[in-house]
């Protein structure tokens, strides 16, 4: 049914109909969230229980009620495709004119309105990418960079500014940051501030500016002020727990002091704190609103009650971390299963990290075999670089994937082209009329493009662009069921420039890899978490209880993707042959077979009182060890190094390659008592390289899986 013909069938049938369209089908407390119009109301929403099926029914029943006016109503999400998804659904419920953003592309359509009246001349040109200019702004400086510190930077940069802080204070706030790329707080301050200057050069401004400068505008100009407000008289906001300092200021903004706003989130899928996202706005909304409705969301629509059992437990599990981290600690909701049992969770233990990739090939391999697609199949790890080993696996099991945060969708050649033809044909269609439904149409259209009706058995580059042209014919299909037979070539065209603008891909035939952080609002039928060994899951600089409480949700968020089958796993060593020291996570005892819960930090409990530490000795000799180099590789000058001569070489040539590569002194990179301590040691994990002195948190991010890689190879020689 058509938006028109939704719409019109609501006012034919009245009140009570409207009733039974919109909120038939909601559950008691769902049906409380849409039918609660007026504000404050906060939705507390645990995974899979059908909270944006809650809040577009919310609007759409205020829409068609007349209590809402469609214009007036701003819905503000925290990725372009979550709002592309929500605008999709209240098209379907006969409300599109409603606006979905995110926070920065409502900020941007203001900015872009109002800086002629509020600044004067033409806003400044969008920074796209921060990388260039942040190198730009350490040259200045006289400080050397390579890409990995630009990285760090740029993400240290983005955290100042989300939470309101500026050059000038952002040393005395930082000062639990760490050494950001490596510098310590003082030259991050200095380079902030360059890059600031940097900007104002170039005429530009950033992501961030666009938040700033929008808060600026509308603290500084009433009148400004006054008009957005009277655009905008209600607001409902998704994903409330990872909103920052900036961005509830601007909602504060844009309210002035109104309350008709409805916020939905879960304190326990807080996974962003690292770029300044807070739960505290969600968990103290009730403080600052105490007339405010506050709905719980529990039944889990998503997962068997195996799989939610074990989410539940995951968090239930969590003990004391002291007084701090127990007070941000929010008590999480207890999700209640309503779809029928599944398969129980298994918890699988291999040898290595390629016997963990080559296990997990397999089990796909029998659910692709027994049926299951492809795509509601995923692997989920904690770190990007982990994804080599099952992209291999994958391909020598003949399984097509596909990475997500690798090429986009909409950016790919095949896809492009086949919008440029069904674009081209929408002409001819216009003029003689289609002769045969819209799946068919974009089916003869694309075919052209290498699309037939069964996949080919080849992989490599020919697969992946069938997949692609697959997915554009299923997502015709799709549509015209949602939106029934009248929705044509014109307005399937229309909807691919929509999602490719907010990057709303269609499902593409193949197993996903991605982060746990990626798969953040996604789902599937199986999912593999792997790699959930210490060091990994909880990261190894997760250095505080707050940090590994924030590593136990991000595995809860994980856990909560799949629907019916879950795997989990991990591996004793990192290669083949290589030392078998890795232990499973923390996380998982209590839930894997035959382990007991322990604290989060492995049975310490509470940190005692340290002791002075004894006295540095040589592990050869015996002796006191009196220099900093001396006690780093834990041996004095007059004891033989016990490294063997190919390993130390192998890990100074891969030293010198670095340095040449960043331009910097090989010192900057290793020292030679680190380098001789790696050496010696010869770690074979990345918690085994973490415990080295001169290995900290940066650079084991940085060159922690290339320092085990040298060590690996240098042993096969």
């Amino acid at each position: 049914m058509t938006t028109d013909n939704f719409t019109g069938a609501l006012l034919q049938d009245g009140a009570a109909s409207l009733e039974d369209r919109i909120l038939g089908g909601l559950d008691a407390e769902q049906r409380e969230v849409a039918s609660t119009l007026n504000g404050p109301l906060c939705v507390l929403a645990g995974a899979g229980t059908g909270k944006t099926r809650a809040i577009t029914h919310r609007i759409a029943y205020g829409v068609h009620s007349g209590v809402y006016t469609p214009q007036r109503l701003l819905a503000v999400t925290f990725t372009a495709r979550a709002a592309a998804e929500m605008r999709s659904r209240l098209r379907d419920l006969g409300a599109g004119n409603v606006q979905a953003r995110t926070f920065h592309a409502a900020a941007l359509r203001q900015l872009q309105f109002f800086w002629p009246q509020a600044v004067g001349g033409t806003l400044p040109n969008l920074l796209e990418h921060k990388a260039q200019t942040l190198a730009e702004a350490a040259r200045r400086l006289r400080l050397s960079t390579d890409r990995a510190s630009i990285r760090d930077l740029a993400s240290e940069i983005e955290w100042a500014k989300v939470s309101m802080l500026t050059p000038a204070n952002y040393l005395e706030n930082a000062q639990d940051r760490g050494a950001p790329g490596g510098f310590d707080l003082t030259a991050v301050a200095r380079v902030f501030q360059s890059y600031e200057d940097v900007k104002t050069d170039r005429n530009v401004i950033d992501f961030e500016d666009v938040l700033l400068i929008t808060v600026g505008i509308l603290q500084e100009d009433e009148k400004v002020a006054a008009t957005v407000r009277e655009q905008y008289r209600h607001f409902v906001v998704d994903e409330y727990q990872d909103v920052s300092p900036l961005q509830q200021r601007l909602l504060e903004l844009w309210l002035g002091g109104r309350d008709e706003l409805c916020v939905v989130g879960d304190a326990s899928q807080t996974i962003y704190s690292f770029t300044g996202a807070s739960p505290r706005h969600l968990l103290d909304f009730k403080a600052r609103y105490p007339q405010a409705n506050v709905v719980k969301l529990i039944r889990d629509y998503r997962s068997t009650p195996q799989v939610v059992k074990l989410a539940n437990d995951l968090l239930a599990g969590r003990r004391s971390g002291g007084p701090a981290a127990d007070a941000a600690w929010a008590a999480p909701l207890q999700l209640v299963a309503q779809r029928p049992a599944g398969p129980v969770p298994t918890f699988t233990e291999c040898t290595d990290d390629e016997a963990e990739a080559a296990t997990v090939a397999q089990k796909i391999k029998a659910l692709l075999d027994a049926g299951t697609p492809a795509s509601e199949v995923a692997i989920l790890f904690r770190t990007n670089g982990q994804s080599e080993a099952y992209e291999q696996a994958l391909a020598a099991a003949g399984i097509g994937y596909q990475l997500r945060g690798g090429e986009r969708f909409f950016a790919r050649k095949e896809v492009r082209d086949a919008i440029l033809q069904l674009r081209a044909a929408t002409r001819a269609v216009s003029e003689e009329g289609a002769s045969e439904p819209l799946g068919q149409l974009v089916r003869d259209i694309v075919s052209s493009l290498g699309y037939t009706d069964s996949a080919p058995h080849s992989g490599g580059a020919l697969r992946e662009r069938w997949e692609s042209l697959a997915a554009l014919v299923a997502l015709a299909d799709e549509l015209v069921k949602v939106r029934g037979p009248e929705f044509g070539l014109a307005d399937f065209v229309n909807e691919l420039q929509e999602r490719s603008l907010a990057q709303h891909a269609p499902t593409v035939q193949g197993v996903t890899l991605a982060s746990l952080h990626a798969a953040k609002g996604l789902e599937w039928d199986a999912v593999f978490l792997v790699g959930l060994s210490e060091g990994l899951m909880p990261i190894s600089f997760a250095d505080s209880p707050e940090s590994v409480d924030e590593e136990r949700r991000l595995l809860y968020v994980g856990i909560t993707r799949a629907r019916e089958n879950l795997s989990l796993s991990w591996s004793t060593a990192r290669t083949p042959g290589g030392r078998a020291n890795r232990k499973p996570s923390r996380f998982l005892d209590g839930l894997r077979p035959n382990s007991v819960a322990t604290s989060n930090t492995r049975g310490k409990g509470p940190a005692p009182r340290r002791k002075a530490a004894a006295p540095a000795v040589c592990r050869v000799c015996g002796s006191m060890l009196s220099s900093g180099a001396e006690r780093k590789v834990g041996r004095c000058n007059a004891c033989p190094p016990s490294y063997e001569e190919q390993t130390f070489e192998a890990l100074r040539s891969w030293r010198r390659e670095v340095a040449l590569g960043a331009d910097v002194p090989a010192f900057v990179v290793f020292t030679d008592a680190t380098l001789t301590a790696i050496a010696e040691a010869r770690p074979a994990s990345i918690e085994d390289l973490a415990g080295l002195a001169g290995v900290g948190p940066s650079k084991l991010e940085k060159y922690g899986e290339d320092v085990l890689r040298v060590l690996a190879e240098s042993a096969e020689l």
